[in-house]
């Protein structure tokens, strides 16, 4: 047995530790979570002129010019997005402080201009990037370094998404696929539940969604949820398949930065003219309307696909997460109308299978469901979450993911997602 003396050091240094987290984890969450309220309120405020204004779509390509422009100043021009945070927490590779400005406006002017973006994505970049900030004040070391990025990243998502539960998992569970990263739980915890409540002191709340119909939990609807779960999961490769080639073929096509965003604006033009506005922005009237409506147009999941694999990879900023949101919901619906099962309880879990396949964290997607929709659908959401981590193979939408453990085994393979 540890000697008391052994023991009383032991037990002393974590007391220390978890003080010094606390403290810093508060500070983070208040900063990020102000931040990313501010944020929040942006992107409300531009997605609302947008709508009631259409004609600004026809100003993409001046605001992807602004955006490449932004980004050349800053000598930020191959900045890497969410993969860079991900790098960041895994390495000793810096997120500059410029990125959390840079990201904040060049996804404004995305989304006030009609670009296929989401926000927590974004959001992700700036909580990283302000989490790097402090812990280069107060010159953390490399370990410590990496707790308060993660910091930042809860604190972002939860300001922003309004789902704390989930926003202290993501971080966490993103980075290494397999392995959780346990020593950030307290930092995490507390930095998310801060930032929350900063943003509900500025008037913001979490997105919460009515689930009408939940059917019996029995065998026939269980095998009907259960091929919605397999179709997601393919889904959920096509998504980053698509995504990553129409970035890799743009740029290889169109080597010019400026030239490339406004081609990539002007189709944005062309499709939302020949398809409508709903494409446009993140899409969250869409996913309601599929959740607690049962509707939806049936192609509506192809169109946000191509409009969003457009958006990002000609060079506009903003998030992957709402619009997999959209395409799991919007797919998830038009499967439940064609099985005869609640299109909306197959809407909740298409957006919780299809964020499951392209982010691999089952355990935030389970969390994100029972925040966003409660728990009445819970035997639905686990099933779909299971299948689809299983099902979607080694895809991501972050290259920068780390696959350490096998999806359908117990064994070490240390491997980047596809």
């Amino acid at each position: 047995m540890k000697a008391a003396e052994e023991i009383a050091k032991e037990e002393g240094h974590q007391l220390i530790t978890f003080v010094k987290w606390l403290i810093f984890s508060l500070i983070t969450g208040a900063f990020v979570g102000g931040v990313g309220a501010a944020f929040s309120i942006s992107m409300t405020y531009v997605t609302n002129l947008r709508q009631e204004n259409s004609w600004l779509v026809f100003l993409l390509p001046a605001a992807g010019i602004l955006i490449v422009l932004l980004y050349k100043l800053c000598h930020q021009e191959h900045h890497k997005g969410t993969n860079l945070v991900i790098t960041a927490i895994r390495t000793d590779e810096l997120i500059h402080a410029r990125t959390a400005p840079l990201i904040f406006i060049s996804t404004i002017l995305t989304h006030i201009c009609g670009g296929s973006a989401g926000r927590e994505g974004a959001a992700l970049q700036l909580g990283g990037s302000i989490g790097e900030s402090i812990g280069r004040i107060f010159k953390f070391d490399e370990k410590d370094r990496t707790i308060i990025i993660m910091c930042g990243m809860s604190a972002a998502f939860s300001a922003v998404f309004g789902t704390p539960l989930a926003a202290v998992i993501f971080p966490m569970e993103m980075v290494s696929i397999g392995i959780m990263y346990y020593a950030a739980l307290v930092p995490c915890t507390v930095a998310s539940l801060t930032a929350n409540q900063i943003a509900l002191l500025c008037g913001l709340e979490g997105e919460q969604f009515l689930i009408r119909e939940v059917p019996a939990f029995n065998v026939l609807n269980t095998g009907k949820i259960g091929i919605v779960a397999i179709l997601c999961a393919f889904l959920s490769i096509a998504f980053c398949i698509l995504l990553h080639q129409t970035e890799a073929f743009l740029r290889k096509r169109i080597t010019n930065p400026y030239l490339r965003i406004v081609i990539g604006g002007g189709i944005i033009i062309l499709l939302t003219l020949l398809f409508g506005t709903e494409y446009n922005g993140a899409g969250m009237d869409v996913i309601r309307r599929a959740v607690e409506e049962g509707q939806v147009f049936y192609g509506a999941f192809l169109l946000k696909l191509i409009f969003t694999a457009i958006t990002l990879g000609s060079g506009y900023r903003g998030g992957e997460i709402v619009p997999s949101f959209f395409v799991g919901a919007a797919f998830g619906c038009l499967m439940g109308h064609l099985l005869g099962i609640s299109p909306g309880l197959c809407a909740a879990a298409g957006m919780t299978g299809v964020f499951c396949g392209v982010t691999n964290s089952p355990m935030t997607s389970l969390f994100i469901s029972f925040e966003l929709f409660g728990m009445q659908g819970m035997p639905y959401y686990l099933i779909v979450t299971a299948i689809c981590y299983m099902l979607s193979g080694y895809f991501g939408l972050y290259k920068s993911q780390k696959i350490v453990y096998s999806k359908s085994e117990p064994t070490y393979i240390n491997r980047e997602s596809d």
